[in-house]
């Protein structure tokens, strides 16, 4: 090791020091021997001197080094055998050649050399496969973050139980609001006198009081039919595990005093801010009564929500008063529009069309002119028919465009009336949706997690038949001089007619008030049952499907298309196949599936009350009413389309969410 005047900023001044004494000593052995020899001897000590001292640092810095290696050298080896930190090598065969013995003791082995990471810790082994960098495990009631070294084959083990535990309990802290809403409690207890009002009071509150008490929730009535919960994460997983048997409780109690109140419940859960917990409760009420009520709505700040409860079919509830506001402010929407543009779902229906042709008899008699998108390629036998009378009213026909004609016509201040649908997805020219500011949504069907953003005016109604029923009530309140044709009631009739199967289904008092209003201007009741007569093929390919059917426990029937029938099925063929199969005895509920005509898997669901379809039919992302439901799958076969099925009626039997 250089010594301190070796190194560059001190030797060229020693060595120049050194040059000067050695020319004077020459200088002075001119003048002077004697003096120079004794300068010489006084340079020759300085010298050693020096040396002797340079020797003593090199020394101590030699000393000091291999003091200081030496205790890394044992730092790092009592670090590599107790620190609380496993390390584990393995080899290209997942073996364990070595592991230190903080390792080992979490295992509660003396080693754990020669065995394998599949006896070991088998989840390990995907991770180094997916070359993953990291990742936490549980291993023997703790959990680990490890981390690993492909190359040296290495992986280290951070005991992270702690802080998982901390994590945990801060999540189930974590605030959550809870509204509760007693979805018919006017129409209830209307009428009533006071002490039997006060007693419906005072046994849905003594219900619902118990029920926070057994939880440790916080619970406060602002109203009449409204109550205030704060609970936490902790309190939320352990009701949900009970799927919010209260909403049973509060029916089944009151049903007993001859009286059917039910519960609506919106939760708000996963932020952190009171205020978004508020319009996240405020929402999920709002999506569970758009459901029809009796249910509740769990939604977060992701987007996921959870519905748990809808197992019974909804009461009526609708208001003439609700109608004629609906129809008094869609009035005023259109007289501020230059157009109106209706467009129902692809694939349309009766139901859709119908309710499309009574709003633009909306349009029309505001003095707005209207179209209906129709891609006449998506529509099935019977609608065709009906097309087919259309066209012979020219004056009505010509008010039917394309999808590409609408994207033309369509303008910054054109609105847009959504029929028989609130998905964007569902809707025949989502791309309207886009060009269009002005959107005003009417359906039927329960609410779902996907909705049209920002409408001027939603008017949903699950209660309803079908949506040709709701526009219908709409006509009634719009200017007296409206005056309808034939081949314009009969498509709302029509409407009706098919989502009620003929008046048996889903059929309100309601119903038949806007049945007798249709007739009363022209409907032909005659010329609907020619729009529903099915072709001889048709028949054909239900009864294929009806007779490979498949009868499961709980009253559940399956019809799948076989695998050696080559022909696709339209959903109208799937839903009469399950309609048929409805009239079979000790039947509940019952699933038609087959092939389209885009490969995708096509199931209907019906029931007649006592099974909701809607909520089976969710777990395969589709959607519909209690009784009357449908989704399509993509990217499986008939088989897999099968199973998924299955699945969702077993988790629907144990009552899952």
């Amino acid at each position: 090791m250089p010594s301190f005047y070796e190194k560059p900023l001190f030797r060229y001044p020693i060595y120049a020091l050194i040059g000067v004494a050695a020319a004077a000593i020459l200088v002075v052995f001119f003048y002077s021997w004697m003096l120079g020899i004794a300068c010489t001897l006084l340079l020759g000590l300085v010298l050693y001197f020096l040396k002797q001292a340079d020797l003593k640092i090199k020394s101590e810095m030699e000393e000091y080094i291999s003091t200081l290696s030496y205790r890394l050298k044992k730092v790092g080896e009592e670090a590599l055998m107790e620190m609380p930190i496993g390390i584990m090598l393995i080899n290209e065969q997942y073996y364990i050649e070595w592991t230190n013995p903080y390792l080992a003791s979490c295992f509660k082995e003396g080693t754990l050399i020669g065995r394998t990471l599949y006896d070991v810790a088998e989840e390990l082994v995907p991770m180094i496969k997916e070359e993953a960098e990291f990742e936490t495990i549980a291993l023997n009631g703790r959990n680990f973050r490890v981390i690993i070294k492909r190359e040296e084959r290495l992986l280290y083990f951070f005991d992270v139980t702690a802080q998982s535990e901390i994590e945990k309990q801060y999540e189930n802290e974590r605030t959550v609001l809870a509204l509760i809403y007693l979805d018919n409690y006017d129409e209830v207890t209307q009428g009533l006198d006071d002490q039997t009002r006060s007693s419906i009071n005072s046994g849905v509150t003594s219900l619902l009081n118990k029920w926070a008490n057994d939880y440790g929730l916080f619970l406060k009535r602002v109203s009449s039919e409204r109550f205030l919960a704060v609970l936490n994460e902790d309190i939320l997983t352990r009701i949900e595990r009970s799927k919010f048997s209260i909403l049973d409780e509060v029916r089944e109690k009151t049903a007993v005093q001859s009286v059917s109140l039910t519960l609506s419940i919106g939760i708000g859960a996963g932020v952190q801010s009171l205020q978004e917990l508020g319009d996240l409760a405020q929402s999920s009420l709002d999506l569970a009564l758009g459901r029809g009520g009796d249910q509740v709505a769990i939604k977060q700040q992701n987007g996921k929500i959870k519905f748990y409860g809808g197992r019974t079919n909804p009461m009526e509830k609708r208001t003439r008063v609700r109608a004629r506001v609906i129809s008094h402010a869609l009035k005023d929407i259109v007289a501020a529009s230059d157009k109106v543009i209706i467009m129902g779902h692809k694939n349309p229906d009766m139901d859709a069309i119908g309710a499309a042709i009574g709003i633009l008899k909306v349009a029309q008699v505001n003095g707005k002119e209207g179209y209906i998108v129709l891609d006449e390629s998506e529509a099935n036998a019977s609608l065709q028919r009906l097309i087919q009378e259309v066209k012979l009213n020219a004056d009505l026909w010509e008010h039917f465009i394309s999808p590409e004609t609408a994207l033309e016509a369509a303008t910054s201040n054109t609105l847009l009336v959504v029929v028989d649908t609130h998905k964007p997805s569902l809707v025949m020219v989502e791309k309207l949706l886009d060009k269009v500011d002005d959107v005003v949504v009417i359906d039927h069907h329960r609410r779902g997690e996907e909705f049209i953003r920002d409408p001027l005016l939603v008017y949903m109604e699950p209660y309803a038949s079908s949506t040709a029923e709701l526009v219908t009530e709409l006509l009634e309140y719009q200017p007296k001089l409206l005056k309808m044709t034939m081949v314009e009631a009969t498509a709302l009739l029509a409407g009706i007619i098919v989502d009620t199967k003929s008046f048996t289904l889903r059929t309100g008092s309601r119903t038949f008030d806007a049945a007798s209003y249709l007739r009363s201007k022209g409907a032909d009741t005659v010329l609907v049952q020619k729009f529903l007569r099915e072709n001889y093929d048709s028949m054909i390919q239900r009864s294929r499907l009806v007779q490979n059917t498949q009868l499961l426990p709980n009253g559940m029937a399956i019809a799948k298309q076989s695998e050696s029938d080559p022909d696709a099925y339209d959903q109208v063929i799937l839903a009469q196949a399950a309609d048929a199969l409805l009239t079979m005895s000790g039947v509940s509920a019952s699933f038609a599936m087959g092939r389209r005509d885009d490969g995708s898997i096509g199931i209907s669901a019906r029931s007649l009350g006592e099974v909701n379809v809607q909520l089976i039919m969710e777990e395969l992302e589709g959607g519909g009413h209690l009784t009357n439901a449908a989704t399509q799958l993509s990217g499986v076969t008939l088989e897999e389309a099968e199973e998924k099925l299955k699945q969702a009626i077993s988790e629907y039997l144990e009552g899952g969410s």
